[in-house]
């Protein structure tokens, strides 16, 4: 994996080299290899630590990419994997944030490799991507603990309330300009179904535009009715 030493985000600044001929695509700079892991999923837990050493994390979840974006496509929460890998994420992840002394969020994600170890991948010290579902789908959403973290109030219950499912709004390939969300209203008319858009006035191909949450008592159901949502909505440009 080449990866920018800096301004790098969401598949930005990141490329697997797999042939000599990949390495004419890097563009010049400080960078980083790095080895290419062999991961059969992407997982992640969030932990919020105030500084009287009060902690609390949100349930594991698994994450489904974009074949070439790089891209989070979907976040599932609950994590549907076993509860010893559950377990053992999320002492890892307290372990992280206990030896960096954080004080709000931090977001551990983790590849889960096919020989059944997890390894750290990437952390990030604030509300993060893997844990928007949180608004809908758990007691106290990622943002309002960050909030009471940092203020040194007592942190909320971040059990989940159901199961809940993010998908990324990310711009169409081909598409630059004042943005459109073709088929939001009718993907708005399903139960469960909660758009939030962050105002971008203008799409290009994989921007970051918006996310959609999905959330049911049901694992399963989630996820079927996050599938085609996400083959109904498509941000395009006027």
């Amino acid at each position: 994996m080449w990866k920018s030493a800096e301004f790098g985000y969401d598949g930005k600044g990141v490329q697997v080299v797999r042939i000599e001929q990949d390495i004419a695509q890097i563009p010049d700079g400080p960078c980083l290899a790095e080895e290419l892991i062999d991961f059969e999923k992407e997982i992640a837990v969030i932990v919020a630590r105030n500084s009287q050493g009060e902690v609390k994390t949100y349930p594991l979840v698994a994450m489904d990419f974009h074949p070439t974006a790089n891209l989070v496509e979907y976040v599932v929460s609950p994590a549907p994997l076993e509860n010893a890998i559950h377990q053992k994420a999320e002492q890892l992840a307290l372990e992280v944030a206990e030896k960096m002394d954080i004080i709000g969020l931090l977001a551990v994600e983790m590849f889960l490799t096919k020989s059944g170890d997890i390894l750290i991948n990437e952390v990030a010290p604030r509300p993060h991507n893997s844990g928007h579902q949180t608004i809908e789908s758990n007691y106290t959403d990622q943002f309002e603990q960050h909030i009471r973290a940092i203020l040194d109030l007592p942190l909320g219950s971040s059990a989940s309330k159901c199961c809940g499912i993010m998908i990324n709004l990310i711009g169409e390939a081909n598409h630059t300009g004042p943005v459109v969300y073709q088929g939001l209203k009718e993907a708005l008319a399903i139960e469960g179904v909660y758009a939030h858009i962050y105002g971008k006035a203008e799409t290009r191909p994989f921007r970051k535009m918006g996310h959609m949450t999905i959330v049911d008592a049901d694992l399963e159901k989630a996820y079927k009715k996050a599938k085609q949502i996400k083959s109904m909505i498509k941000v395009i440009s006027a």
